[in-house]
């Protein structure tokens, strides 16, 4: 009877001031608009994949104000917001220079406030239900589980790039 409580003894000190391992952190975030994905790297390792909802006008490059659309193109998550209405956000740096020039040329704004983020904070609808469709202003959704993962695996700055 002695060998089970020194195995209970041995196994009880193992788990004893054992934390999880910190999460991998991505150093680029590329996001594939067609095939409604989200891909996390760390250099050339893929750490993490994600299904994702887009603006309620999917296709093309986001061009003023008010489009429903998702940029294109290279950009920077430049900061978290932890008091989002969408549970939890990261700001993508929506618009660039050649953004606003564009947008300038056409005569209206580029609109802005682009981010990845979770659920609205009041929604009445399931996760999996508004997963289903593109139903963000031109931002990234995710489920807030999800979010609770990119979140703490994202360290800011670091480069997304949108891809049609």
């Amino acid at each position: 009877m002695k060998v089970p409580c020194l195995l209970i003894a041995l196994f009880a000190s193992l788990s004893v001031g054992a934390t999880p391992p910190p999460p991998q952190k991505a150093t680029f975030v590329y996001v594939h608009k067609a095939a409604r994905q989200m891909f996390l790297y760390d250099g050339k390792e893929l750490l993490a994949t994600f299904p994702i909802s887009l603006g309620r006008s999917p296709v093309g490059h986001k061009e003023r104000e008010g489009d429903k659309r998702t940029p294109e193109g290279r950009y920077v998550l430049d900061y978290k917001n932890p008091n989002s209405q969408y549970y939890l956000s990261i700001h993508v740096s929506y618009p660039n220079a050649q953004d606003k020039k564009h947008a300038r040329e056409l005569g209206v704004s580029p609109g802005g406030d682009i981010m990845i983020h979770g659920q609205p904070n009041s929604s009445s609808y399931s996760p999996d239900v508004l997963q289903r469709y593109d139903w963000t202003d031109g931002c990234i959704a995710v489920t807030n589980a999800q979010m609770d993962q990119i979140w703490a695996m994202i360290d800011v700055p670091v480069t997304i790039q949108i891809a049609p």
